[in-house]
């Protein structure tokens, strides 16, 4: 049936309707206008039925009821298309289910539906070694594949030869199954069945980390193999993330152990990285169709209208066409240029594809179901009378959607000339004769809804097309996404609740700490108090985490041994029969020094109250435990914490709504989740609760009787001599050394000589280095505490998900120094950690360099998730040039003997947020246009809009550009990458990278732009020869200490510390200089003058 024409009555039985009427009461005439309504709307009904018959279960698989991607596919299943298949179908049966006598066509679409899932689940379940490896590493060796034999469901193709790694393929499958079984159909039979989509939820919750190949099978659009975050797969996760949580897979029926569980900070995750990544859809494509399914139907990933909007915007303008949307810019599939036989692209062939990319008429059948969810009468007419044409006929007469129109070869120049002025030529698949099913199935969910047979909410039950708090409220023991309606919008803080309340919950070590605190007007409770609620460290958690998803019979261990997040922690469980409330991951005391630092524990408290309190979705409050440990008296900063405690206790925290009382208390307006499988399983878990502290006597009343923590500080002297000395001779200096940091560099000298076990006067090396690592932390001597924690090799705990939040924000993080320093473009995973900051390099340059960096690595990756203004411009961010650039502000700017290894913890983090506001705060604290260019250069700060202009710069130097003896050719870079593309970038800042001191560097930044200003002013000029930017750079140098009357020199110091104008100005004489000197177009030297400013 065409979309474009809906069915109505015919003439004759409108004339019959209204004879009938006008002898009839009113209530007779609506109950004759209902029965003739029925009517009408079975002979509709059945009309499709036929549709679905001959187009799609014709082509089902008898043995597994999966579907071929196209009806002349009699031997490969898709998995993509099966799921559509299915909701196709499953879309009918849910119409027939509106009618009285349906006469079994509604139990038998469910049949086909639920064979088709079961089909997928089926051939899924034979891989479960792969879903157990991939848990591990996200390899995409052990992705689930994508395809199978369509009858056997055996493996038709390795992932070698295809990119089965698609995490949207599998998030779709989960989002559909909830869909399915909250509208009654039983899909889910056995334990086993519900173990296995248990670890389905684990297979996609790392979709925010897992580069994957996308919607369209290929990764990045060079296709050349290389998998890349996409947005749409990270979307469509955090939709089936927020689908099947609670969810009981038997149903209304079910047990409680047939429910599944989300980690909520996973989700969170992928929430969060989604976010950042829209409008993109990845570093490659700046704007991709997928993301349409990922915002919209079926997935609805987003609610923020701002967001929504923007993404939408971009794929309609950019992308459509008059035969449908092309996929993205330059894509190859399916024209006439692409050669079949290759798998991959040669490089910068992408460029032969610009302006003659495939059009699809299956996303204007997404765009009318989008209207119709959006209740939008004038979108779905436009792009209803947009398919029309497009649409063709098979001998019944039912509507065939083409899976592509292309390009005539004939036409290809002529459509790059003019794009849009050619016609366009269906596809292969797409015609009568070989259906393209996926397009046919959407075909018919849109059909149904615009003749009326299907509601918005038939088609989505779990009402993901409305935001939580609009959703009809769950009931039941199960943690759900529905938060009451408390969203306050602004610029700056999309989505924070405006009147969510976070619950507080005072924990005190012992009685005598309560009763020092109660001296201060702080009530805290005991774990003694809180009983029979146990207080529990979150790895306890973790423990009982393990038993989710766990057979043996399958092979499956359960959940991953993660951490619980700051989400996590904030819910009250159930586990057999306990009630159970854990402390977030910032009281636990850890291996690492961070924990040792109270300053840094307070701005903590403050982020995780703040975070929770802005990312909470779900219903019921979050109670946070705060857990005050007596050696916390002893610091410094105790006092400080006091003060947040009092702050807590006036209701607000820096304008967050908090609540503060007794556990007992709060209960009751909690989230409470019930870990509800533990009870089926025969396992004695061994949880060690935190205990309280007991003492004879309670003891301290008041501060001032708390033995308190020294100041300790020494004389520093390098051994570094002693590294040539024998093995006997440093132990010998090292009986006579008395100071911490000497006494370090001894031990570490020995350490990496004879390793941990050797010998000291009866103690180990290694036990000798973890006693002074004690020591130097009660006494807080940083120095000395980050050189044990380097010399023992400790890591961060959780860092790799901050890596990740760095990268997803478009960024690159660089760790390292010099030729040795080590790029991340991609994620790491936790096992990769140890390697990457314990390499010989780092080693070699200063030890103390592998923990400071994991430091810095982690505040980055915590401030560009909250404070993402702060890295504007930055799009590299080298971690060992960031640490120069606060050393710099400490030494040169501040003239402080201090070292940034010697700072306390939350030191370097202000540290660190003081060179990244620099802006800010550089014309106040008068800095000097040097020291300026020095802490940008070594940040790699540019302006806006910079790469657009070096692009420009490209196009008009057939022969390059040229620096530091590198050379950033035009071809294939213009010809493989777009001006916006995040990868060209990142192809500039390398260029960048091999300058070594960060003020030339900021030059050469500010020299590019001159270059740009004079070619936009003068757009017929281009050069002829390379542009060489370090000669450009000389020239202008000479003319600056000329005419300051100076000889030649090579410390350029003078012209770092001229002012911008200044600079520019030279820089501008010697670019048009380096043009008149021949290279540059011959219209120039006929006469046309150059335009400088």
């Amino acid at each position: 049936m065409d979309p474009a024409s809906s069915d109505s009555p015919d003439d004759n039985q409108t004339r019959e309707r209204q004879r009938s009427a006008s002898g009839c009461t009113d209530t007779d005439a609506d109950v004759h206008l209902r029965v003739i309504c029925y009517d009408e709307t079975v002979r509709k009904l059945d009309h499709y039925y036929g549709i679905v018959k001959r187009q799609l279960l014709q082509n089902q698989s008898i043995s597994l009821g999966i579907f071929p991607s196209t009806s002349q596919d009699h031997r490969v299943g898709d998995v993509r298309t099966s799921i559509y298949c299915a909701a196709s179908i499953w879309s009918l049966f849910q119409a027939y289910r509106r009618i009285d006598d349906d006469r079994g066509k509604a139990y038998e679409l469910g049949q086909s539906c639920v064979k088709c899932m079961r089909g997928i689940l089926t051939c899924w379940m034979r891989q479960c070694e792969h879903v157990e490896s991939f848990k591990k590493g996200q390899n995409p060796k052990f992705a689930l594949h994508a395809k199978f034999h369509l009858l056997t469901g055996e493996e038709v193709i390795s992932s070698e030869e295809y990119g089965h790694l698609q995490i949207d393929i599998v998030s779709l499958y989960l989002l559909f199954l909830v869909q399915m079984i909250t509208s009654g159909l039983q899909i889910i039979y056995t334990m086993d069945e519900v173990t296995f989509v248990q670890n389905l939820v684990y297979y996609v919750e790392r979709a925010y980390r897992t580069p994957d190949f996308g919607m369209w099978e290929r990764g990045s659009k060079y296709n050349n193999g290389t998998p890349e975050l996409h947005a749409s797969s990270i979307g469509l996760a955090k939709a089936a993330l927020e689908a099947i949580n609670g969810c009981n897979l038997f149903g209304e029926k079910g047990a409680s152990w047939s429910v599944i569980f989300v980690d909520i900070d996973a989700h969170n995750r992928n929430r969060s990285i989604f976010e950042t990544l829209l409008p993109r859809e990845s570093s490659s494509k700046n704007v991709d169709v997928s993301l349409l399914c990922a915002i919209s139907f079926p997935a609805f990933a987003t609610h923020d209208q701002m967001l929504y909007s923007k993404t939408r915007n971009q794929i309609v303008s950019l992308l459509e066409g008059k035969h449908g949307f092309k996929r993205f810019h330059r894509d190859g599939y399916g024209t006439v240029l692409e050669d079949n036989k290759r798998r991959y692209y040669h490089i910068a062939e992408t460029k032969v594809f610009e302006k003659i990319e495939c059009e699809w008429p299956l996303f204007f059948l997404f765009m009318i179901i989008e209207g119709m969810f959006k209740g939008n009468e004038e979108q779905v007419e436009q792009y209803k009378n947009k398919l029309k044409p497009l649409v063709k006929r098979d001998k019944w007469g039912d509507p065939v959607v083409p899976k592509y129109y292309y390009v005539h070869r004939d036409q290809v120049n002529l459509e790059r000339s003019e794009p849009g002025s050619q016609g366009r030529q269906p596809s292969s698949e797409g015609n009568p004769r070989n259906l393209f099913l996926w397009g046919q199935s959407v075909w018919i969910i849109a059909s149904l809804l615009m003749d009326g047979l299907l509601h918005i909410n038939e088609l989505d039950i779990i009402r993901r097309h409305l935001p939580s708090y609009n959703r009809p409220r769950k009931g039941g023991r199960y943690s759900a996404f529905q938060r009451t309606r408390y969203m306050k919008e602004s610029k700056k803080n999309r989505g924070t609740a405006s009147d969510l309340v976070v619950q507080v919950v005072l924990i005190a070590e012992s009685m005598r700490l309560q009763a020092m605190m109660a001296t201060y007007g702080i009530q805290t409770q005991t774990p003694h108090e809180v009983e029979p609620v146990q207080i529990w460290p979150p790895r306890e958690l973790v423990k009982v985490y393990q038993n989710l998803g766990v057979s043996e019979k399958l092979g499956l261990q359960g959940r991953p041994t993660r951490p619980i997040g700051a989400l996590g922690t904030s819910k009250i469980y159930r586990v057999c029969g306990q009630t159970v409330l854990c402390y977030p991951l910032v009281f636990e005391v850890s291996d690492f020094y961070l924990s040792h630092d109270m300053a840094l524990l307070i701005d903590d408290i403050k982020s995780e109250l703040h975070f929770v309190g802005k990312y909470w979705r779900l219903s019921g409050r979050p109670t946070v435990c705060v857990l005050i440990r007596e050696e916390h008296m002893r610091d410094i900063h105790f006092r400080e914490l006091l003060d947040l405690l009092a702050q807590l206790k006036t209701g607000y925290c820096d304008g967050l709504k908090v609540r503060t009382g007794r556990l007992q208390n709060l209960i009751s307006s909690s989230c409470i989740e019930h870990l509800d499988f533990m009870s089926a399983l025969d396992i004695d878990l061994d949880i060690k609760p935190f205990e309280q502290l007991q003492h004879a006597s309670i003891g301290y009343q008041s501060l001032t009787d708390v033995p308190r923590a020294i100041t300790y500080s020494e004389d520093s002297m390098s051994f570094k001599d002693m590294e040539l000395q024998p093995t006997h001779e440093v132990i010998n200096v090292l009986r006579s050394v008395s100071t911490l940091h000497g006494q370090t560099q001894l031990l570490g000298i020995l350490l990496r000589r004879e390793g941990p076990d050797f010998q000291i006067d009866g103690h180990p090396v290694g036990e000798r280095v973890l006693a002074l690592l004690s020591q130097a932390s009660s006494l807080r001597y940083w120095r000395t505490v980050r050189e044990c924690t380097a010399l023992l090799s400790k890591e961060v705990e959780s860092i790799s998900p901050y890596i990740t939040t760095v990268l997803v924000s478009g960024k690159q993080l660089t760790v390292g120094y010099g030729k040795d320093e080590v790029l991340l473009d991609r994620p790491v995973q936790p096992g990769g950690i140890h390697d990457l900051f314990y390499n010989a390099s780092l080693q070699t340059h200063n030890v103390v360099q592998a923990v400071l960096q994991q430091e810095v690595v982690l505040y980055c990756g915590k401030l560009i998730a909250t404070h993402t203004h702060l890295f504007n411009g930055i799009l590299n961010i080298r971690v060992g040039w960031v640490i120069k650039a606060m050393t710099y502000y400490l030494h040169d700017v501040c003239h402080s003997k201090e070292t940034v290894e010697g700072l306390a913890p939350s030191e370097v983090r202000r540290l660190l947020v003081k060179v990244l506001s620099l802006d800010e705060w550089a014309q106040q604290e008068k800095l000097t246009p040097q020291q300026i260019r020095v802490i940008d250069g070594c940040l790699g700060r540019t302006p806006k809009r910079f790469y657009e202009k070096v692009f420009n710069i490209l196009r008009k130097t057939p022969l390059g550009v040229r620096l530091c003896d590198q050379l950033l050719p035009q071809h294939p870079t213009i010809s493989e990458m777009s001006s916006g593309e995040l990868n060209f970038a990142l192809t500039v800042q390398s260029l960048l990278n091999h300058i070594q001191h960060p003020e030339y560097r900021q030059i050469v930044v500010e020299l590019f732009s001159v270059v740009a200003t004079i070619l936009e002013r003068n757009p017929e000029l281009k050069f002829l020869h390379v542009l060489n930017l370090d000669q450009i750079f000389k020239d202008a140098f000479k003319m600056f200490l000329k005419d300051h009357g100076r000889e030649w020199t090579d410390d350029a110091s003078t012209f770092y510390n001229a002012s911008h104008v200044v600079v520019s100005s030279y820089l501008a004489r010697a670019v048009v200089n380096f043009m008149l000197t021949g290279d540059m177009r011959s219209e120039i030297e006929e006469g046309l003058t150059c335009k400088v400013s």
